[in-house]
């Protein structure tokens, strides 16, 4: 969580909240980080937010992963006002080559 001043105020993942290397990404983790980062958003008199989701974008995905919708419910829920909810995953205008090779991934 920044402010507009953009220092970083609070920074909390997935991977602080549960044991397990496989479950970071879950929505569960995100819920979790997502409550965490209210509860010191109201500690430091924080009461509203804009919001930017980001995938990894550039040439691999640019949908947000599991775990997006779940923390921006659970911090709708937790009392927070949203204001914007932009999406700033960034879009390459002429992508590198994938990873991969030419025939592709083969399994």
């Amino acid at each position: 969580m920044t402010p507009s001043l953009r220092e970083t105020l609070v920074r909390i993942t997935g991977g602080m909240k549960v044991k397990a290397d496989r479950d970071e990404s879950s929505p569960y983790a995100a819920m979790l980080a997502a409550q965490d980062v209210a509860q010191r958003c109201k500690e430091l008199g924080i009461t509203a937010l804009h919001i930017k989701l980001r995938a990894t974008g550039g040439n691999k995905t640019k949908t947000p992963g599991p775990g997006a919708q779940s923390a921006l419910r659970a911090l709708a829920r937790s009392g927070m006002k949203i204001g914007r909810i932009e999406d700033v995953t960034p879009v390459p205008t002429d992508s590198t080559r994938r990873k991969g090779g030419r025939r592709g991934r083969r399994l």
